[in-house]
């Protein structure tokens, strides 16, 4: 119904300008549009008749051999191949062998084993709900003080932190994203079983 009321508004509105503006679209559309199609009248009848019908065939020919040539099919050669997705495992274990590279790495190592730790933490509350940004503290929840610290900076803090100064013939400087994993994977693990 809403179409056919705006289709009868848009009649009733070119009506009521038709006779007003009959002038303007004379000048502006149809004397233009006249004025070119006799240009290509003139144009096609200019041409010899043979021409044409070269061109209508050369085209038609164009398109049944278009239409009956197979289409080609790419090879295996040009199909991309992409890498399978790797899990949450394999993707901590890769950030592991490249935490030597610089903090960024140790930083996602820091950050996926500090959301572990907030977890836990959430699991053993039930009576209310934990922020990610709380510290990193519960019930029999006793890591030392330098685990502590580095899960707190693994789930709060960033890389940006600790930016990689390179020097050289030095050792860079320690950072708190530098602690055992080992120690805090263990520490995580005994957790699990605590209530």
């Amino acid at each position: 119904m809403r179409r056919v009321f705006a289709l009868l508004g848009i009649i009733g509105i070119a009506l009521l300008l038709a006779f007003p503006l009959r002038g303007t679209v004379y000048e502006a559309v149809i004397i233009p549009v006249a004025y070119v199609l006799w240009i290509l009248g003139l144009a096609y009848h200019a041409v010899h008749q043979s021409l044409w019908w070269i061109v209508v065939v050369a085209v038609v020919l164009i398109f049944i051999v278009r239409s009956l040539l197979p289409t080609p099919k790419p090879g295996g050669k040009w199909a991309i191949k992409t890498k399978p997705a790797l899990g949450q495992v394999e993707a901590l274990a890769g950030w592991m062998k490249k935490s030597e590279r610089g903090n960024y790495f140790k930083w996602l190592v820091a950050n996926r084993l500090g959301k572990i730790a907030y977890q836990l933490i959430s699991q053993r509350e039930t009576e209310k709900t934990r922020s990610v940004f709380d510290p990193l503290i519960g019930s029999d929840w006793g890591p030392n003080e330098g685990l502590q610290s580095y899960l707190e900076t693994g789930l709060h803090g960033s890389f940006t932190d600790y930016p990689h100064q390179y020097r050289p013939f030095s050792r860079p400087s320690k950072t708190l994203l530098d602690h055992d994993v080992n120690e805090a994977v263990e520490f995580l693990e005994s957790q699990i079983g605590n209530k």
